[in-house]
């Protein structure tokens, strides 16, 4: 279909196969494929693409303002294998130049925290893609997906960019473990829901990185103010709320003294304790 190291004008690839010509996620609707583009342009919008040390391509979905969502191109990478769709990546030479580099097949997603267009901190997602052309393949002979992505060997990527690998894989850990639901509010829509580590990432051990014990599943605005140390959960899961938050601000995230996690084991409690001793007070 394509050459890999060939530049191609992008104008050209859209007369042929169409899709959006602006965006980074070109839908071709009249073909078979989705067209990617990547490149330092698009870190303004605050997206992080590249590959690890694992061969993997990490790609930011698109949207610009706000909070991503699985729609538009988002949605379509996400069903590419599902809808018949092979997906092309193209990184950015100079002005309306692409040069092609791979077939990518997607293996996983995560979201993660990152700012906007115009600096507002928001949700993004993260695509896991590895090669459709080279043989990594696994012990049945199938490329994985990413319904069966297995724990990854490896807590760092390097590569063009470094951060954080085994989300997706954690993630899915985290929803099994808490149904779905927040550990707190039992809120059920698991789309927004983050895998939250106790012990943060920056703290922990390769081994406690990956360890679902090490992790609860919460509900944006207590994510954020648990990862800031605002709040915290003594042994019997009862929340723990730092001298710092006023009670209209905590009225306004809707949270009270009352809530507490809806189970607790005794390997979280050696974390909780940990991510206690940081709690911020006064």
């Amino acid at each position: 279909m394509f050459t890999p190291n060939k530049t191609y004008k992008r104008s050209t690839l859209h007369d042929k196969y169409g899709g959006n010509r602006q965006g980074g996620i070109a839908n071709c609707a009249k073909h078979p494929m989705i067209l990617i583009f990547t490149g330092k342009a698009g870190e303004q919008h605050g997206y992080e693409d590249g590959w690890d040390s694992d061969n993997f391509f990490h790609y930011t979905g698109e949207g610009q303002v706000g909070d991503m969502t699985f729609t538009k191109g988002n949605k379509a990478l996400l069903e590419h294998e599902k809808n018949g769709k092979a997906v092309y990546l193209f990184e950015s030479q100079n002005k309306g130049l692409w040069r092609y580099i791979d077939e990518l097949q997607l293996v996983d997603y995560d979201y993660f925290i990152g700012n906007d267009t115009e600096a507002n901190q928001r949700k993004a997602i993260k695509f896991k893609f590895k090669s459709a052309t080279e043989k990594t393949k696994n012990l049945n002979g199938k490329f994985r997906t990413a319904n069966n992505y297995n724990k990854p060997n490896t807590t760092e990527r390097k590569g063009l960019i470094t951060s954080r690998v085994g989300q997706g894989w954690y993630r899915n850990q985290l929803i099994g473990e808490w149904d779905g639901k927040c550990a707190v509010t039992g809120l059920d829509n698991a789309s927004i829901l983050i895998a939250s580590h106790i012990v943060s990432w920056r703290d922990a051990t390769d081994e406690e990185r990956l360890d679902p014990d090490n992790g609860i599943l919460l509900s944006p605005n207590l994510d954020a103010l648990f990862d800031r140390h605002l709040i915290g959960f003594d042994d019997n899961g009862q929340i723990i709320i730092s001298e710092l938050i006023s009670h209209g601000q905590l009225r306004k995230l809707g949270i009270d003294v009352n809530m507490k996690l809806r189970h607790i084991t005794s390997k979280t409690k050696k974390y909780l304790r940990r991510h206690r001793d940081q709690l911020m007070m006064k």
